[in-house]
């Protein structure tokens, strides 16, 4: 996996990491027409459905990711 950041319109900075996953060709399918659907890249689907997963099975965790995203 590779660190790489990224500049926001605030100008601030986020460490962000590079991750290659393999899905079974149907999953695969349905993200891109998920993607397609939103006007969306394949990736933000994909980040978004983690998001929500964090959200919902440790949002502590997400709290905390939050709070040091603010700052």
């Amino acid at each position: 996996m590779r660190l790489q950041e990224k500049r926001h319109d605030s100008g601030a900075h986020e460490r962000t990491v590079r991750a290659s996953i393999s899905f079974p060709e149907a999953q695969y399918q349905v993200l891109e027409r998920i993607a397609a659907e939103n006007k969306v890249s394949l990736a933000w689907v994909v980040r978004d459905a983690i998001d929500g997963y964090l959200k919902s099975r440790w949002p502590l965790l997400t709290q905390s990711t939050d709070a040091e995203d603010a700052q």
